[in-house]
């Protein structure tokens, strides 16, 4: 499975705005600089996730993003499902109904076990991702990383200076 580019870029935004201060918008601008993005299509990406609950859009001069909800109630799954989309990752065309002794009445989603072996994968794999969220991801990389936050936080405020 190949998830988009946009899914890594949006975790890292959620992971620097859930640092962000209560309150602290951060413009996409500012969010591109930091990583070196293509401004318009990180904007795309957030926008994704404004529509799927995850961040809220603040506008006016000092606006950006923000979180919606608290960076422990989203969750990985959330941000590469408002990225990605809610299809499964396998679709199941039935083409057993075009084998001998195939019947085209037949429910294969149901009955083929290589459908049956693909959804039990996707399950486990969206049950992970389900567990882990932005501010266990904010935690890990500050135990990791100690200065990550500062770090991020400076380089966002300083680019704040009027450039956006």
């Amino acid at each position: 499975m190949k998830l988009n580019q946009g899914v890594e870029w949006a975790l890292h935004c959620c992971v620097n705005l859930a640092w962000a201060s209560a309150g602290e918008p951060i413009s996409s601008g500012r969010l591109a600089e930091l990583y070196k993005l293509p401004p318009a299509y990180l904007n795309k990406q957030l926008q994704c996730l404004v529509r799927a609950g995850v961040l809220q859009s603040v506008s006016g001069p000092r606006g950006g993003f923000q979180l919606a909800r608290r960076a422990d109630r989203i969750s990985v799954l959330d941000v590469v499902l408002a990225i990605e989309g809610r299809d499964l990752a396998f679709r199941c065309d039935g083409i057993l109904a075009n084998c001998p002794g195939g019947d085209a009445e037949q429910d294969y989603l149901r009955s083929c076990i290589i459908a049956q072996s693909m959804r039990q994968a996707e399950l486990a794999w969206r049950t992970e991702l389900a567990r882990q969220t932005v501010a266990g991801i904010a935690q890990s990389l500050e135990r990791r990383f100690p200065q990550a936050r500062a770090d991020s936080l400076a380089q966002l405020r300083a680019s704040s200076d009027g450039r956006d």
